[in-house]
Formats: C-alpha cells, structure tokens, sequence
C-alpha cells in the first residue's frame, strides 16, 4: 500500500513539475520599449534578407545595421532613401520614410554617414474616457543619426554613432487627466566589422564577414512630466557572412543575425489565492515571485537583462531573435534575395518569409522587398519596401566620359 501510495505522489510530483514547465515555456512575456521604430529595418535589401544586415557588404544603408561597415564601402560617396508602408493589412496611414548618406574621407580609410528616419503613425482621433472627441492629431517620431566609421586595419574597422530621438505620441492633449508631452532622447551605437576576402571553406574561396552592433545606448524616454519613464530598445546585434563567388557573373552570400534586446524582462509578480496582487509594506511596491525589478538605471539594465528573466536561463535563450538570408547576384547588375526571421511565441511570435530583388541602373539600383507571415493573421503580412540609391561614383564618372 505505501509503495502504491509513494508511486502516486511521485507521478502527481513529476506531474506538476512538468505542468509547471510547460506553463512557464507557453506564458507569454514580451519585452516592451518605448519607440520600436528604431528598430524595423528600414531598406528593401537586408528586409528581402529576413532583417539580417550586420555582416552583409557595405552599402549606402551601414548607418542602420553596422556604421563600421561604412570604412570599407569601395564607392567614394553615396545616397539611399526608402519608403516602407507599415502595417497595411490594419491601417492604410501608417508608414516608415528612410533616408542615408556616406562619405569616404581622408586616405579612404575613414568614413563619415548620417541619417534620418520618419515614423508617420497617420491620422487619430483622440477622445475623452465617455468617448466625445477631443482633437485630431497625426503622431509622428523620428531620429536623427550621425556615425563615422574607421579601418584599422586591412581586416578590421569599428565605428560609433550618435543619435536624437524625438517622439510625439500624443500632440499634447491631456490623456486620462495627465499632461503629455513629446519625449526625446540621446543615444549611441558601438560596432564592429571583420572581413576576410582570402578565406576558405570546403576547400572553396570564400568573403568572410562579422559584425556586431549594439545600438541605441541611451536614456529612458517620458511622455509626462511624473517619474514614470521607458527604456528605448537598446539593442545586441552579431551576425555572419559567407559570399561563394562562383565565376565572374555569379556570386551567392548566405547571412545570419541574432539579436536581443538589453532591456529587462518583465518579472513574475506575486499574487495571492485570490490572485490579487502581494504589496511589499516596506516599498509601497508588487512583491516580485520571479526575476528581476525592472526599474533600474540604463546601465544595470543591460547587464541585467542577461540574467533577468523570470523562466531562467531558457527563458533567456527564448529572448534571441534569428534572422536569416541569402542573396544571388548576377554580374553586379541583378540580385535576388530570399530570407526567414524568428521570434519566440512568447516574446512576440513574429515569423515570416522574405523575398526581394535589386536592379543595378548605371549610377541607380533599385530594391524591392515582400513579406510572408507564416502566422494566421499577422499584422507584419504583406508588407512592402521600397530603395533607391544613388552612387555619385558612377555618376561621376559617367559624366567624365560624356565629356570626353
């Protein structure tokens, strides 16, 4: 009887502890910032490679995936400007405007870049808690960009940019009785680049490239002029390059990114039979059951965030985002792109297919870029990006012949 009675609390235990594990994989924790425009990739090219870009070749576009990119750009200057119509299948208003500059300076072994971007949010009617109108207004956020990237060496280069953020959500009309107000912010990006044209693999040559980037190093942002203020996506990204030149005419590159947010993860809060929520007497605050406090300076936030989550240690694993692509080019002219990006159900669930393709124009290339969600009824569905560049290089030199 006791053996039978010892089985069952053994199979009740092993019962609950895996109730409990597939509770904590399939409870949904997504990680919130303040202006996630900063992070939505803003050009056709690397949107057609599933948001993989860090370690891509450079290109007039560095400026958002990886600044150091831009000392081993070969064309001496050059512009790109993109228009992204964002979430389509919700709202016909919303929409992402792109716009990039570099220029080689020095020996060629520098390189300075600035961009902007504009988030247009369309047009909203704002009304009271009965519901009577109070104002129309059109929320917009934008930001403003300045990188300069150097080699320093053959190989190697590293770059750091700076950025303002501004962000008016709101135009100023009180919501639920409290004043807003725009929020700005200042950030930075630190980042890497490695390249090696003589590498080889399987016996077959290949072009090497790393990269990493950690963007938007900076303050929390406030809409209101209390206390309450939110992290902007300070964000980690590494990722990988190998480019197969077959002949003269054909060359195949396959990408990876991994990315993660260095903002803290929302914790466990305690709640009592009644799931009422615990206060700490002592605080005035939410007991916390598992994690982290997520109120804690920029700083201890990053570093936090990489032990913070209330799952553990596969909660954290679950937090990394994938991205994946590749990329056919056909004697520098014409380019196919395909690509897949993956996010946790947890953290989000974003998953879609990419496909895009790129034109070269003698001193023009244009890009193109679609979205397939593999999830039922994905805002992200259908989405569409545009890119022209501009080589002043080419342009240049298409005038000298002229000329001549």
């Amino acid at each position: 009887m006791k053996r039978i009675i010892l089985s069952l609390l053994i199979v009740s235990f092993c019962s609950t502890i895996k109730a409990q594990e597939k509770k904590s994989i399939l409870q949904l924790n997504t990680i919130t910032t303040a202006v996630p425009f900063l992070l939505i990739a803003p050009d056709s090219r690397h949107g057609a490679l599933g948001d993989a870009g860090v370690a891509s070749s450079p290109d007039a576009n560095s400026m958002h995936w990886n600044g150091s990119k831009m000392a081993f750009i070969e064309k001496e200057m050059g512009i790109s400007i993109s228009y992204t119509p964002w979430l389509r299948d919700l709202v016909p208003d919303i929409n992402l405007s792109y716009i990039s500059i570099y220029k080689k300076i020095g020996d060629g072994d520098h390189a300075i870049g600035s961009s902007l971007r504009f988030f247009s949010l369309g047009d909203i009617k704002f009304t009271d808690e009965r519901g009577n109108p109070i104002g129309d207004f059109t929320p917009n956020e934008w930001a403003w960009d300045v990188g300069y990237s150097r080699k320093l060496s053959d190989r190697f280069s590293a770059g750091i940019a700076g950025r303002y953020i501004y962000s008016n959500l709101t135009g100023g009309i009180d919501v639920a009785g409290s004043n807003t107000k725009a929020g700005t912010s200042f950030a930075a990006d630190v980042s890497a680049f490695y390249t090696n044209p003589d590498a080889v693999l399987f016996d077959q040559d290949v072009i090497f490239n790393a990269g990493l980037n950690i963007s938007n190093i900076g303050a929390k942002i406030s809409y209101t002029d209390d206390a309450i203020k939110d992290f902007i996506p300070i964000n980690l990204r590494l990722g990988q390059s190998l480019t197969f030149v077959m002949d003269e005419y054909n060359s195949i590159t396959i990408l990876t990114d991994i990315n993660k947010l260095l903002v803290p993860t929302p914790p466990e809060y305690a709640t009592d039979d009644s799931g009422r929520p615990i206060i700490d007497p002592a605080t005035g605050e939410q007991e916390i059951e598992s994690g982290k406090n997520p109120d804690v300076p920029v700083v201890t936030g990053i570093f936090q965030s990489f032990n913070d989550a209330p799952g553990g240690f596969g909660e954290e694993m679950r937090e990394i985002n994938i991205s994946a692509g590749l990329e056919y080019w056909y004697n520098k002219q014409f380019a196919a792109r395909f690509g897949y990006f993956h996010e946790h159900s947890t953290k989000g669930n974003r998953k879609f297919f990419t496909a895009g393709a790129g034109l070269k124009l003698s001193v023009f290339s244009i890009d193109f870029s679609y979205l397939f969600s593999t999830v039922a009824r994905n805002p992200l569905a259908n989405t569409i990006r545009f890119t022209l560049r501009f080589d002043f290089d080419d342009f240049k030199s298409q005038n000298e012949s002229t000329t001549n």
